[in-house]
């Protein structure tokens, strides 16, 4: 970033500029931003206080000599610290919601987002749905963007990290929604014991071992807890599948990601009908599964 920059003089000079030192020095991408040139300009807006979604006819707007400095303290870090860009923004957008983040949490990227904005139809009947509960909540995006699709539901967001359910809380107030969502500290249902939902959603860990070993640097900058899931990456979804009928209601839903650890899945439960989902935006390793289906003799659970 020695280099003189002064030749940079518009929105778009910076953007392109950045975009294309991300891209030599070949940084990770795969937290909500698709490449070099998203994360550039995502960056770059945000340095000079404009919203992502910008029109794009700004982009040929001068900057100042303090603006060009922050864009490229920005890009700076991005960088040489390989800090994925929302810890530098402290923000990140899902189900098209603006959720605070920091390094206590993963970065919302699920492909679950789809479903939400979907309603989970066809599965379930958007105004009858009135308990949600998300397991490995980290941010809250997944239960909080449950609680604008579902109007009238209560929403429980389960984590067994402190740290992820402060977090949280900063998103329940961001979002104005302390009369309908609540955080529990909890592993998997302990702390719900006895209570009964429409629907279980859940974005656990479920990176293997091996995975674990070859993540970008990037994902370093994540807590382990929110990733790592044992040797196969199945230690947190198994004992959820055992477990999750007894916290369904009749008609209830269960949709979980596993990721790349979806074939060990289907390998372990070859019987079980579980539905792996397609999405329109991409992504994959996302099953449903009904509380009926759940309680069939063919699934024959891990003990």
């Amino acid at each position: 970033m020695a280099m003189d920059t002064q030749e940079l003089r518009t929105l778009r000079d910076l953007m392109r500029w950045g975009a294309s030192r991300f891209a030599a020095a070949g940084l990770g991408f795969g937290h909500g931003l698709t490449g070099a040139l998203d994360e550039a300009v995502y960056l770059a807006l945000h340095a000079v206080n404009l919203p992502p979604d910008t029109d794009a006819s700004w982009f040929d707007a001068r900057v100042t000599q303090d603006e060009r400095a922050a864009i490229l303290h920005l890009f700076g870090r991005r960088i040489d610290e390989r800090i994925p860009a929302a810890y530098l923004t402290h923000e990140a957008w899902f189900a098209g919601l603006s959720f605070y983040v920091d390094e206590r949490v993963l970065v919302p990227r699920s492909p679950i987002a789809e479903l939400i904005e979907q309603g989970f139809e066809p599965w379930l009947v958007p105004d009858a749905v009135t308990r949600v509960l998300d397991i490995g909540t980290g941010s809250g995006c997944i239960g909080i963007a449950c609680a604008y699709a579902f109007a009238q539901a209560q929403v429980d967001l389960v984590d067994v990290s402190p740290d992820a359910l402060a977090v949280a809380q900063i998103n329940i107030a961001r979002h104005d929604l302390h009369g309908r969502v609540r955080t529990v500290e909890s592993n998997l249902f302990a702390g719900v014991a006895g209570e009964r939902y429409d629907l279980i959603v859940s974005n656990p860990p479920y990176v293997d071992r091996e995975d674990m070993t070859d993540l970008a640097e990037e994902y370093r900058h994540e807590p382990e807890l929110g990733l790592a899931a044992g040797e196969e990456g199945l230690d947190i979804v198994l004992p959820m599948l055992r477990e999750a009928a007894d916290h369904l209601n009749p008609g209830g839903l269960l949709v979980v990601e596993v990721g790349n650890s979806a074939g060990a899945l289907g390998e372990r439960l070859p019987a079980c009908p579980l539905t792996w989902l397609e999405f329109a935006r991409g992504g994959l390793g996302v099953f449903a599964i009904t509380r009926e289906q759940l309680l069939d003799r063919k699934c024959a659970w891990p003990g």
